[in-house]
């Protein structure tokens, strides 16, 4: 029988993960037009995954949420380093030629899949997100505001490229909200 881990938080509220002069997300400022805002949302949710992982040790980010699911925070760590890589490199940057992370023909889950309680497998996956995010925020810092609704070709239809952008955005809201339960289950910590 597992134990359910008791709910806490470092912040003085209930509803935060820390306090707001602690909150690293508070640094991002208010942005000014459209790209800037777009940029801004993704940065956040970018900070809030590092947070919803920070302190755990190899053995935690690989636990499994529940069978038969193959989630984990590393699977989502994964994850969204291989999204970060098809929407960025693959179809906004168009090099469709550029080789896909973790998922292969013979497994295309093996984001979460390949997600082992081995402290290499964790770092690894971390220094590939943070390239990743690395390329993306360059790209998109150099992006002109006035070519968001330039279009891309991705399987033969033409997306605009803000959609592309509102898309990973969603991305991350939709696994932040999955983080938020598994992180819960591993240690109790709460908080947006």
């Amino acid at each position: 029988m597992t134990t359910t881990p008791e709910r806490w938080t470092q912040a003085s509220d209930r509803y935060n993960w820390v306090d707001g002069g602690q909150d690293p997300r508070r640094a991002l400022g208010r942005p000014v037009g459209e790209r800037e805002t777009l940029a801004n949302y993704l940065k956040h949710y970018r900070l809030t995954l590092e947070m919803k992982c920070e302190g755990l040790d190899a053995e935690q980010m690989a636990r499994r949420s529940v069978p038969p699911s193959t989630m984990s925070l590393l699977g989502l760590v994964r994850h969204i380093a291989q999204v970060e890589n098809h929407w960025f490199e693959r179809v906004l940057k168009q090099q469709p030629d550029v080789e896909q992370i973790y998922d292969t023909p013979e497994d295309d889950d093996a984001d979460f899949n390949g997600a082992v309680p081995d402290p290499a497998a964790l770092a690894e996956a971390w220094a590939t997100w943070r390239d990743r995010v690395a390329s993306a925020d360059a790209w998109l810092d150099a992006f002109p505001e006035e070519d968001l609704g330039r279009t891309v070709l991705h399987r033969g239809k033409q997306l605009p490229v803000r959609d592309v952008l509102v898309h990973m955005i969603e991305e991350y809201a939709r696994h932040l909200g999955h983080a938020d339960l598994l992180r819960e289950a591993i240690d109790g910590r709460v908080g947006q």
